[in-house]
């Protein structure tokens, strides 16, 4: 009596993925009106989110972040470099993001992937307009040494809402960023110090003694929403994203305040003016304004927890 009943959920089963298939958007609309999506998610809830410090030990800060499945891979390495002559007494910082074939099936091996350039883009306009790092703490000798931090993030699942995991691994690679012991040589220029070099401290005159972590005055929080018709999903997956093209992104900075709204493509929110600068928050960006703040209290529970230095 229960192999009938087997075959039937069976069957049932292959019914329902063949119309997800076929007609998607139709698949999520009916779940779109029952306020849930297919994952079981309600419409405003993010998927959970995890930090683990110090992924890549030859690195000298690294951060591995998740996202439900979309996962990212921080490493920085530093270097030493002569600062140009308009930033005399700041360092800088350098951003590469990484999308390998692993990542996803749309990304073929041999040809790089168009979203990665946009998001290293994005990424660097994000950290630098937020104030997360002053540069200057990065100058060793004014106008001739200064150290340029090499940020390479490297996507290994891309399952939806890349930019917000991308943002939190830099930031947790940065709060675990520990700056290298660097000397002054015989010839009066900087080199870093190796593990053997340090035992040898009395040969050299080190400029600074012990490694040293930056300080962040801020940490950029970010959260992609799907508008679709009235409603608005947070946090989408990969499938949401391919089905619902306008995606809106909200950066909010430590203290809650908008330093983004990216909005690549989709259809029109609203027509605005330099006047009319009120209308640019239209009702459902202000609801994604508030989902971000939800969720930036707790991603910042996640912060406190690993004991990251974040400079208020």
């Amino acid at each position: 009596m229960e192999l009938p009943n087997a075959y039937e959920d069976l069957s049932s089963e292959m019914e329902v993925d063949a119309f997800r298939r076929l007609f998607p958007l139709r698949y999520f609309e009916r779940h779109l009106t029952e306020s849930i999506r297919p994952d079981a998610r309600p419409l405003r809830k993010a998927r959970d989110t995890t930090i683990a410090l110090g992924a890549v030990a030859s690195a000298d800060g690294s951060a591995l972040a998740k996202i439900g499945s979309t996962t990212m891979l921080a490493a920085i390495k530093m270097e030493v470099m002569t600062p140009s002559l308009e930033s005399p007494d700041e360092g800088c910082i350098a951003i590469d993001f990484h999308m390998p074939p692993i990542c996803s099936p749309n990304v073929r091996p041999g040809r790089p992937a168009e979203a990665a350039p946009v998001l290293s883009k994005q990424l660097s306009d994000t950290i630098t307009s937020s104030s997360m790092i002053n540069l200057k703490e990065l100058s060793l000798v004014s106008g001739k040494a200064a150290w340029i931090a090499y940020l390479d993030i490297y996507c290994l699942d891309a399952d939806g809402a890349l930019f917000d995991a991308a943002l939190l691994s830099a930031a947790a690679a940065f709060s675990h960023l520990q700056i290298p012991v660097v000397s002054l040589d015989s010839d009066g220029k900087i080199v870093i110090m190796s593990e053997e070099q340090k035992e040898k401290i009395s040969e050299t005159k080190p400029d600074n003694k012990e490694k040293r972590k930056l300080t962040l005055s801020t940490i950029p929080f970010s959260l992609t929403c799907i508008l679709y018709k009235s409603y608005i999903l947070a946090d989408p997956t990969a499938e949401e994203e391919s089905i619902m093209e306008t995606l809106v992104t909200v950066v909010l900075d430590s203290s809650g305040q908008l330093v983004s709204l990216y909005k690549p493509g989709g259809s029109v929110l609203i027509y605005t003016s330099a006047v009319q600068v009120n209308l640019l928050f239209p009702p459902y960006i202000v609801m994604a304004l508030e989902i971000c703040r939800d969720l930036y209290h707790s991603c910042r529970c996640c912060f406190v927890i690993f004991d990251i230095n974040i400079h208020a």
